[in-house]
Parts: C-alpha cells; structure tokens; sequence
C-alpha cells in the first residue's frame, strides 16, 4: 500500500504543461531514488512561518506562509518539503509560489521513493537562486484528501456528524524554524475534543502558538481535534469527463461519468424512509447527501441525468442570461458509506470556447474548464480524473496547456458514426483533486486543414453513391428461374 501511495503522490506533480504530441506513460523514468536515511541540506532556516488549516470542507486544505533565510555560505536554489507516509499519497494540489511577487508556480517533485522511509520530501527549485543570508517569502498551498474520519464512526439517522483531525502542532519541516503559528479553522464554534497543544479559542479558530523557541527540524507534537460536521463527506473515485468537438454542428457536447460515495459517518440503524420524508419538510441538517448543484456556462442547454436504471426526472434546469445551473436529486439519499454512480451532460456553442487563428495551418485554439460537476458548500474531491477531448476528425499538432497536475497524457483515436480514421484525442488523467480545480482552464491548440472539414461529407456522398450503385447492381441481375428466349 506504501508503494501505491507513493506512486499516486509523486504522479500527481508532474508538469502539465506540455505537448500532447509525448506519451507520458512512464512518469517514473526521471525520478531520483534517494536513499531512506537521507536529510536535507542544512542550508535554511524559517525565520517565521504561519500555517493555516481549513477545516470547513469535507478535505483538508492547508496554505503555509514561510520566511525563508539561507544560512549557508553559498546561493542556494532547492528548498524540501516533507511529509509523512501516511499522508503522501493523498497530497493533491501542491503549489509553491513567491508570496510577494506574482507569478507561476515553482517546479516541485517528489525526490525520495523508498518505501522503509517514514518521511518522503518534495523538491522545489527556486527560479532564481537565494544569496547567503537573503530572505524569500514562501506560499506554499495543497489539499489533502480522504484523512477525515467520523467519530463515532456510527451514529443515527438525524444525529449530527463529528470528523476527526490528527495533525502536528509543529508545521513538519526540513530545516530548524525559528517562530511558527498553526491556526485551524472549523466549520462551527462546535469542537467538544482537542487533544495535544494548548489552543487559544475564538470563535470557530484554533491558535496553536506562536512558538518563539527554536524547532529542530524534523520536530513533531503530535495533536488532534473533533468537530461538528454534519454535512456529507462528498468524494468521488473516479470522475470521467468527455468533450466532444463538432466543427460541422457548431457543438460542444460534454459528458460526466460519476462514481460518487459518502465518507461520512455509517448509519448504525437501518434507514427509515418515513422518518426521511417527515423531515424534509423542514430539512434539518444532515450528514446525507440529498441533491447536487451544478453550474454551467450560460448558454447551456439540452441537459440529461441518468443512473444505472435510466433517466431521473427529479432534477431541475434553470437558464437565463446570467446564469445556468442544473440541479441534481439523487434517487435515494447517500449516507455515510453509501455508493451512487450516475451520468450527466449537456451541449454548448462551440464559438463560446473556440477561436481561430488565421495561419495556413488552419490554427484553433478551445479553451474549456478541466473540471466542472456540482459545487457544494462542503466541498467535492475526486480520488481519480479522465478527461478526454474528442477533436475533429483530421485534426493534428495537438498541444494543450493546464495548471492541474497530471499523471498520465495520451493521445488516441476516438472512432465514431460514420468517420473513416477515427477522431483525434486527448486523454488527460490526473489524481487527487479538488473542486478548486473548478477554476483552472484547460487550452488545447491543434490544426484543423480546410480540406479536412470536407472529409465528413463526402464520405457521407461516396457512402450514399455506393448504397445506390449496389441498389442498381442488385436490380439489374436477371435471377429468374425459366429459359431465357
């Protein structure tokens, strides 16, 4: 299981900018194996440093601010981030950026990949080296899936829910801090348990700090919080997403396959339809999930919701000149350990994503969301995401640009009614990711030749020419049985 953690950790940083045109199936190729008893040049120092946890969505999203000294006698441009084993494979997100000065993320990885090493670090290059004894202001940003755990683990059907959070009081570092602060921020004032630390409360926020004395580096004080939360646990394992160009319709159709589960509190009863149906009158909270938001561009329109059985009706389409939003009931409210896979989709005008370049290449250039699906208040995670764009057929020079991580990059061949070599793809696939994600554009670039927009119409007239000369083939073999005069 280490393995595997590992591998989903390290493949999730990989860069997203690139050319469709190289296959990354072997992500691992260029990894540095370390050995497990390797630490971290001495070369910095956190002069202070801040982190803030939230605690307010159904995952784990953390943001530290760090100062940043190097203490060594020559520039240094490779700063290390550790985590532990327990946590490294559900690390998604990871961004470090220069706090003051806008910009790009810097370049991360994972450097470390040995499984009897209970610590594993990420390796970020800074883009201009740090002279001795000169100061950089690190924001350093990532969301942590699937570590929220009920407790109890079972409760009834209309109890409220409460979610367990272990972390260290100490930020995990690589190099001595001299000052540090944790603050924690909860959905409500409602946090009966706090083990470990000496918290100042106000409010919904924890204040753990600050702590003027040196930290060693490595140091850990271990602690734990138990608070209310009781609102479904949303996560789904895998999210597949297609989008499918069509130049002849000016279309965009987009569908997504969801395979969605509660990780929330199970119910230690049997689920009571009636005690259900009484308290919708008045819709108490509820750690169940009983309906899905899903906002779409404007302009949106032909939407459809299905599940294994067949279409739902009970769901809800609203569109106008500022808004378009597809709201989503499921057939059976989803409580903690419950499963529901279903299926949604809907058209667009393809000239809201699409420009063209005026080049002899035929030069296009979509520009779509990675990620779209409902919006919640409690927040969505996806274990796994596959996105695939489907490009007319004849299309070529495909490169794409994203902000989201990815594991995996593949270009394929989508074959469908009526094309003759298939329809270009591009197959994206990226792990643990957030509803955030929801933000990040996705710009696909390829050549589209003036020529290739007749491919489909005239194997449309050489398929309708052939059907009518075998017609008149047919139609003119004498197959009578008697002499011929």
């Amino acid at each position: 299981m280490r393995y595997i953690s590992f591998l989903a950790a390290y493949v999730a940083l990989f860069p997203a900018s690139i050319s469709a045109d190289s296959n990354l199936s072997e992500p691992l190729s260029s990894q540095q194996i370390l050995p497990d008893n390797f630490k971290p040049p001495q070369v910095f120092q956190n002069v202070n440093l801040l982190r803030n946890t939230n605690l307010e969505k159904g995952y784990v999203r953390e943001t530290v601010n760090v100062v940043v000294e190097n203490i060594d006698s020559k520039p240094q441009t490779e700063y290390y981030i550790p985590f532990s084993v327990d946590v490294i494979g559900n690390i998604g997100g990871l961004e470090v950026r220069d706090k003051k000065t806008p910009g790009p993320s810097f370049k991360t990885e994972l450097v470390e990949y040995d499984p009897y090493s209970l610590t594993q670090f990420f390796r970020t290059s800074l883009p201009q080296p740090l002279s001795p004894k000169s100061q950089l202001t690190l924001s350093i940003t990532y969301h942590i899936l699937s570590t929220l755990t009920p407790l109890p683990f079972k409760i009834g059907q209309s109890d409220r829910q409460y979610l367990r959070h272990t972390f260290s009081t100490y930020t995990p570092s690589a190099y001595p801090t001299l000052k540090q602060k944790t603050k924690l921020k909860f959905p409500s004032p409602d946090v009966p348990d706090a083990v470990g630390g000496s918290p100042e409360r106000q409010g919904s926020t924890f204040t753990y700090g600050p702590y003027n004395d040196l930290v060693p580096a490595g140091a850990l004080e271990p602690a734990s919080v138990r608070y209310e939360f009781t609102k479904p646990v949303i996560h789904a394992t895998l999210l597949e997403r297609d989008i499918e160009i069509s130049h002849w319709g000016g279309n965009l159709a987009t569908e997504e396959r969801y395979w969605l589960t509660n990780q929330g509190a199970h119910l230690k009863d049997n689920f009571n339809r009636v005690q259900w149906a009484a308290a919708q009158y008045y819709k108490p909270p509820t750690s169940a999930l009983r309906d899905l938001n899903v906002p779409l561009k404007v302009g949106s329109l032909n939407p459809y919701f299905t599940d294994d059985i067949g279409n739902v009706s009970t769901s809800r389409f609203r569109s106008n000149k500022r808004e378009a939003n597809l709201e989503l009931k499921p057939r059976y409210p989803v409580f903690g350990g419950w499963k529901y896979s279903f299926r949604i989709g809907w058209d667009a005008d393809l000239k809201s994503f699409l420009r063209v370049l005026k080049s002899p290449e035929g030069g296009h250039v979509l520009k779509v969301p990675f990620l779209e699906g409902p919006k919640m208040g409690e927040g969505v995670g996806y274990g796994k995401v596959e996105l695939q764009v489907i490009l007319p057929e004849g299309a070529k020079n495909v490169k794409f640009e994203t902000e989201v991580p990815l594991v995996k990059v593949e270009e394929t061949v989508h074959r469908t009614f009526m094309d003759t070599v298939g329809r270009t793809t591009l197959k994206l696939t990226a792990c643990n990711v957030a509803d955030e994600a929801r933000d990040k554009p996705l710009i696909v670039t390829y050549d589209y030749p003036f020529t290739a927009a007749f491919r489909k119409p005239v194997t449309i007239f050489l398929g309708i020419a052939a059907l009518f000369l075998t017609a008149w083939g047919i139609g003119r073999l004498d197959v009578s049985i008697g002499k011929q005069s």
